[in-house]
């Protein structure tokens, strides 16, 4: 039995008769400064959904890359998505290309002293790793640090590693300070650190070490129990390679009521010159989700 047959018998026995479905769309576009570009949209069908952090369902993605503008390449993945919990929360996708598995997971308790611990796994976007078929694999923690109602910091730890034999660590830390709460106004500083064991090993970025330092103002507000919430950040980054370079943000999404009946819809944009998880720069991101409960 392969991979994709083997989901879908679990898909089946997970879902219990007569629960509350849902079925959704979501478009994720990613574009670069050197013409590479990544298109994933799928389609998601829940057979037990009682909201969106309780369910179970089989999701369809189509996955397009385009590195550096040359012939799109395309792959199909079949994944089981899931999300349940109480205290503790989890949620994640785990499926395959037919090649090997890929997705997501994390286990989470959201309170104020929070803590997440997640598991990722996807094909490197770069022309030499994606005909090698080549992956990365990152797990790591978060953790809230809460100091009073106004200042909160946190931090990550992480190590990926990629299939070509290169492991990238990873730090990263935040420090926002609440400065009008009526309006969630923040001003935040977001730094990023990373190391990689063999750098230059293969075509995607790797330096030695690279470094970043954004100050970021965001602003948080509803409306209707719709949130909409948008950010900009100016600082600096820097690479073994290149020395120190001005750091750039813009970032704006708004997500629909979290309700158990009708519509959600969550859409979001980002254009930063930082680079990515997968070691590449990504200038301009955009996604959309749409899902009907019935």
């Amino acid at each position: 039995m392969n991979h994709r047959a083997i989901l879908f018998t679990l898909f089946l026995v997970a879902a219990p008769v007569g629960a509350q479905q849902a079925i959704g769309v979501d478009v994720f576009d990613s574009r670069d400064s050197e013409h590479s570009g990544s298109l994933r949209t799928g389609v998601n069908f829940d057979l037990r959904h009682v909201d969106i952090e309780h369910y179970q369902g089989l999701r369809l993605e189509r996955a397009r890359f385009s590195p550096l503008g040359n012939r799109a390449q395309s792959s199909d993945r079949v994944y089981y998505r899931f999300a349940g919990g109480g205290d503790w929360k989890w949620n994640g996708q785990l499926g395959s290309d037919g090649r090997t598995w890929l997705g997501s997971a994390s286990v989470f308790k959201d309170a104020a002293n929070r803590q997440e611990y997640f598991l990722e796994r996807d094909v490197v976007e770069s022309p030499r790793e994606l005909a090698a078929h080549h992956t990365y694999t990152f797990v790591g923690a978060a953790y809230d640090l809460p100091f009073d109602e106004r200042d909160v910091a946190t931090a990550m730890v992480g190590a990926q590693h990629f299939s070509d034999g290169n492991t990238r660590l990873h730090l990263r830390a935040r420090y926002v300070r609440v400065l009008k709460p009526e309006w969630g106004l923040s001003l935040q500083l977001r730094t990023r650190y990373f190391q990689s064991s063999d750098p230059h090993l293969s075509d995607y970025y790797s330096p030695r070490w690279y470094a970043e330092a954004v100050p970021t103002l965001q602003i948080r507000r509803f409306f209707r129990r719709w949130q909409f919430q948008g950010a900009v950040g100016y600082g600096r980054q820097g690479d073994a390679d290149s020395g120190w370079r001005p750091s750039r943000l813009i970032e704006a999404n708004v997500v629909s009521p979290r309700s158990r009946n009708d519509w959600y819809f969550k859409a979001g944009l980002l254009r930063t010159n930082t680079p990515q998880a997968v070691g590449a720069y990504s200038y301009d991101q955009f996604h959309i989700e749409l899902m009907r409960v019935f």
